[in-house]
Order: C-alpha cells, then sequence, then structure tokens
C-alpha cells in the first residue's frame, strides 16, 4: 500500500505542469478569450507558462476565429509589458525582493540590464518573438529607463509578440490540429533562429555599410 502511494506521488505533476492544465481548461470556457487577455498580460510580469498554450487550444477549436484570438493574446502581452515596465521604472524598490530570486536571478537581470545601451530595440524584439523570458526584459528595461526607450520598447513589444502569436494561429487556421504538436515540438527552436538570421542581416548590413 505504502508503495503503491509512494508511486502516486512521484508521478504527480510539478506546478508549472499544473498550471499548464489549468490554462487548458480555460479552452472549454465561454470566458476562454478574456482568460487569454489575461494569462497573457500576466506572463509579460511574471506568469511561468506562455500564452501560446491557451492560444492554440482556443484556436484549434474555433479556427474562424484565430486571427481575433492572436490579437487579443498581442494586446495582453503588450499591456502587461508596459505594466512590467512600470514596475522596473517606478517601483523597483518596493517589489525586487519578490522578483529576485523568486522569477529570475540577480545574474541574469545585470546582465540584460548592461545589454540595454547596444541593442535595445532588438532585446525586446528578441525576448518577445523566442523562448527568452520576456518578462526579464520588461521588467528590467523600466529599471533601465534613460537608456531603455519606451516608445522603441512598445513598438519591438508589438511586433515580436504581434509576429509570433499571429504566426502560431495563422498555422493553426492553416493546418488545423496536426501543426500542434510541430509548434509544440519545433517552435522556440525556429523563431530562434528566424531571429538570429535577422538580427545578423541587421548587424552585418551595418558593420558592411
Amino acid at each position: 500500500m505504502n508503495e503503491n502511494n509512494t508511486a502516486v506521488q512521484e508521478k504527480k505533476p510539478g506546478i508549472v505542469r499544473r498550471l499548464y492544465n489549468w490554462m487548458l481548461s480555460w479552452a472549454e470556457s465561454p470566458w476562454g478569450g478574456l482568460a487569454l487577455f489575461i494569462f497573457a498580460m500576466s506572463e509579460s510580469i511574471f506568469f511561468p507558462v506562455p500564452p501560446d498554450v491557451l492560444l492554440m487550444a482556443l484556436c484549434i477549436g474555433m479556427p474562424k476565429k484565430s486571427f481575433k484570438y492572436a490579437l487579443i493574446c498581442t494586446a495582453g502581452s503588450v499591456f502587461g509589458a508596459m505594466i512590467g515596465f512600470g514596475l522596473g521604472a517606478f517601483a523597483w524598490d518596493l517589489v525586487d525582493s519578490w522578483f529576485i530570486p523568486t522569477i529570475f536571478s540577480q545574474e541574469a537581470f545585470d546582465n540584460v540590464a548592461n545589454l540595454y545601451a547596444e541593442w535595445n530595440f532588438w532585446l525586446v524584439f528578441t525576448a518577445g518573438f523566442t523562448p527568452v523570458p520576456y518578462k526579464l526584459i520588461t521588467i528590467s528595461a523600466g529599471v533601465c529607463l534613460g537608456i531603455a526607450d519606451f516608445g522603441i520598447f512598445v513598438l519591438a513589444s508589438v511586433i515580436s509578440r504581434g509576429l509570433r502569436f499571429f504566426l502560431v494561429a495563422s498555422l493553426i487556421w492553416k493546418f488545423g490540429a496536426p501543426i500542434k504538436k510541430f509548434i509544440d515540438k519545433y517552435f522556440n527552436l525556429c523563431a530562434l533562429a528566424f531571429t538570429v538570421l535577422l538580427i545578423g542581416g541587421f548587424v552585418l548590413i551595418k558593420y558592411a555599410l
């Protein structure tokens, strides 16, 4: 009996997986769109699971609304990014002990802050489009106010988050449920490769000219 209990406990999913499953459950709710906005907003500040999870589920359930959900997800994410920026700019002394080391490490935060002087737009774009933790960028941008320009920050967030979420929605709309496995397995890798090539192209042009 004890052995069985131990086996059950060992198979109990971790907190991130439970959050993942909880997010998916909202796809069956009439409040799915609102939940998507809230999750996307929260993920830009502290939430550990990317909103793509619920976005894909909603798009598979209602393919005709795929682009509407992508727009909702983008709006929520950018709104959350602006809140994160504000926390970093005006309330960091009050919340820093909660974010470090709970959400990210001091070393990671310092490294990102040092990159803003040279890679302002591209730093935000890369985090918004790839697996890089977006929340780390949004909050550190606010802390680096004066180096990180708010207008550039918002523009890069809109472009990168919009590209990411509309790409996911487009793939679901075009190919349906079967593409979900591909997105789950390869999307982050493809997004990272695309961003490296894009930034590399601009860097090459910069130094070539």
